[in-house]
C-alpha cells in the first residue's frame, strides 16, 4: 500500500499539512462505524498526537467529525446527533484549523525537546503524549542537574528563535535507516513490513521517523515553557511542556 493511503482513503494531510478544506466522495456510511471518504485531510491520530476534528458539508447540512478510527479503512467518527451522508455523496471536508494548528506547533515543539535532550544528554525517549498546546515526554535520565528546568527552557527557545526548517520526506526503509538513528524511542516500534518511512527533519537538530503533522519551521512553534520536571522513579523523568504564545 502507498504511504499516503489508508485503506481506500488518500491521506491528503501527509502531502500538504496546510490543507484545511477539500472535496471528496463518501465510500461507506454506517451508523455504527461512521464514514469512509475517498480523500481526507483529517489526521487519524498516532505517535501521541490526537486525531483531528472538523465538519463535512453536504446538501445544505453539516456533519461534525469528532474523531477517527483507523482500521482496515479510515473511519471518521461523526457526532451522534448529526445526519450521515449516504454512500456516493459529494462532501466538502473542513478540519478545525485552531485545533490542528496548535497540535502542529505542539508536536514540532516535542521534536525540538527530543533533539535537545539527545544532543545535550544523550538519552532516549521512553514515552509521551500531547494535547493542543501542552505535552509531555519521558526520558531515561538518571540525574537532573541544578537549574535544569530553567536552562532547558532557554535551550528550547533558542532553537525556536533559530528558525530551523522542518522538512518532511519519504524514503525506502533501507535508505531511511542508512541516515542514522531515525527512531528516538528506547524501543524501535516501526512495523517490520513497513517499506517506506516518512521522516520529519528539524534540520540540524532532530531527524526521526514520524507520521504526524508539523509546522514548517521552529519559529512557528512560538515560545515554549518547561512547565514541570517530574521524577517518576529511578532514571525516569517526565518533562511537561506548554506553549505560552
Amino acid at each position: 500500500m502507498r504511504h499516503d493511503h489508508h485503506g481506500r482513503t488518500h491521506r491528503l494531510e501527509l502531502d500538504d499539512q496546510s490543507l484545511r478544506t477539500w472535496d471528496s466522495t463518501v465510500l461507506a456510511s454506517d451508523p455504527e462505524d461512521g464514514l469512509v471518504l475517498d480523500r481526507s485531510a483529517f489526521y487519524p491520530g498516532g505517535g501521541g498526537q490526537p486525531p483531528d476534528q472538523g465538519v463535512l458539508l453536504w446538501g445544505g447540512v453539516q456533519t461534525r467529525i469528532v474523531g477517527v478510527r483507523p482500521r482496515d479503512d479510515l473511519w471518521l467518527v461523526p457526532d451522534p446527533d448529526d445526519p450521515l451522508p449516504p454512500v456516493g455523496t459529494q462532501v466538502r471536508g473542513a478540519v478545525d484549523d485552531d485545533r490542528r494548528s496548535l497540535l502542529m506547533r505542539t508536536h514540532s515543539g516535542l521534536h525540538v525537546l527530543r533533539g535537545v535532550m539527545a544532543r545535550d544528554f544523550g538519552v532516549p525517549v521512553t514515552g509521551g503524549n500531547m494535547e493542543p498546546g501542552q505535552a509531555r515526554l519521558d526520558f531515561d535520565l538518571a540525574e537532573v542537574p541544578a537549574g535544569f528546568k530553567e536552562s532547558l527552557t532557554e535551550k528550547l527557545n533558542a532553537e525556536v528563535a533559530a528558525d530551523r526548517a522542518i522538512q518532511v520526506r519519504v524514503l525506502p526503509r533501507a535508505q531511511a535507516y542508512a541516515l542514522g538513528p531515525i527512531v528516538k524511542t528506547a524501543t524501535d516500534l516501526l512495523p517490520p513490513d513497513l517499506e517506506d518511512i516518512r521522516l520529519v527533519d528539524v534540520v540540524g537538530l532532530d531527524l526521526q521517523a514520524d507520521g504526524g503533522t508539523h509546522v514548517a519551521s521552529t519559529k512557528q512553534i512560538g515560545r515554549i515553557e518547561v512547565a514541570k520536571v517530574e521524577n517518576k522513579g529511578r532514571g525516569f523523568r517526565r518533562i511537561r511542556l506548554k506553549l505560552v504564545d
